[in-house]
């Protein structure tokens, strides 16, 4: 089973920098058929431009944003703000960190999210299994590897967390238009994923494993075939993923509060 965890966490970091997808609307009743031949079919209807369904008021900036290439040093120095330096350089790999945020959050409701773009460092320690070789469980002492990064979660002031996020929203916003979508709204998707990390259920019991190749994986293929996101929630063990879940709807009421007054 691969460390999806991390991922994870870096959704909560970027929802720790930032932790409903946009509207495509197509909207107009079809008219209906001609009847007479020598009328012309009428065009199709345009679809809508995408709508925003969870605006972010403009941040006021009291200086200029860099250029998303070389927003690495502000980008560590609004986690060192946040978080601290020590537990920067104990968890983050700040290079092309805005960038590597916006994809984990995006493909945090994909199976898998790839290793190259991971913005936090390995879990310390290695995974563990307990139980009959021919009938492996989850060991639940994997539940402790993940308590320093929940506790950084925990910890997060979500006012200030909020108000870096905004600050610095046009690079993240940048970042997720590279990404090769159609026009669509950074902070919509964030709300969107954190409603489906929300989702995500408390495994009770022992948590069974199965080992088709080199990596175990769930062995209750309704499990295995959640999200990478929803996988590593429920991975991290009940107690943490409450803590995790506690912040993300703390982080979600704050964003929808950030919305324009008029």
């Amino acid at each position: 089973m691969n460390e999806n965890i991390k991922w994870f966490a870096a959704a909560a970091a970027v929802v720790g920098l930032s932790v409903g997808a946009v509207l495509y609307i197509s909207r107009g009743d079809k008219k209906p058929p001609v009847e007479t031949p020598v009328v012309a079919a009428p065009k199709p209807a345009e679809p809508e431009e995408p709508g925003i369904k969870y605006p972010l008021a403009e941040a006021e900036s009291a200086a200029p944003l860099p250029s998303l290439a070389e927003s690495d040093p502000p980008a560590r120095n609004a986690l060192e703000g946040l978080i601290g330096k020590q537990s920067v350089e104990q968890f983050i790999i700040t290079n092309d960190l805005v960038r590597h945020v916006v994809v984990t959050v995006d493909n945090l409701t994909a199976e898998k999210v790839a290793e190259r773009i991971k913005p936090l460092k390995a879990t310390p320690g290695r995974f563990a299994v307990a139980g009959a070789e021919d009938a492996p469980i989850l060991d639940p002492t994997n539940f402790e590897r993940y308590k320093p990064l929940v506790q950084m979660v925990r910890t997060l002031d979500t006012k200030q967390l909020v108000a870096t996020y905004r600050q610095h929203y046009k690079l993240f916003q940048e970042a997720y238009e590279s990404l090769g979508h159609p026009p669509q709204y950074f902070n919509d998707r964030v709300i969107e994923v954190i409603d489906h990390l929300l989702a995500t259920p408390d495994l009770q019991g022992p948590i069974t494993l199965a080992q088709p190749n080199v990596q175990f994986e769930y062995a209750d293929p309704k499990i295995e075939s959640r999200s990478a996101g929803q996988k590593a929630l429920m991975r991290i063990g009940t107690e943490n993923a409450k803590v995790v879940k506690d912040k993300l709807r703390e982080l979600r009421a704050a964003l929808i509060e950030q919305a324009p007054s008029n």
